[in-house]
């Protein structure tokens, strides 16, 4: 079961991300299109190109943790960039 704290930030990946990307390939997308540290106790969403999986990476007391989630039926909804931006 997932729990959030009432402070926890969480930041969303616009552009389609390949999932197969794990720990450190997740980790470095994070630095990179958040300007984040993956273990600020944030959490970071990415969703593959059809929408139908997403991907969470977040710190979990004592370490990285995933969670992933595909959908037998639909997809997650889409949200629009403002602007140029790549995360929201």
């Amino acid at each position: 079961m997932l729990s959030l704290a009432h402070n926890t930030r969480i930041f969303l990946h616009l552009p389609a991300t390949d999932l197969r990307k794990s720990f450190d390939g997740l980790g470095g997308l994070v630095r990179s299109a958040f300007g984040k540290d993956p273990l600020d106790g944030s959490w970071f969403l990415f969703f593959n190109r059809r929408r139908d999986r997403v991907k969470v990476l977040y710190w979990d007391r004592d370490g990285l943790a995933l969670w992933y989630k595909r959908l037998e039926a639909g997809t997650f909804e889409s949200l629009r960039a403002v602007g140029d931006a790549v995360t929201r």
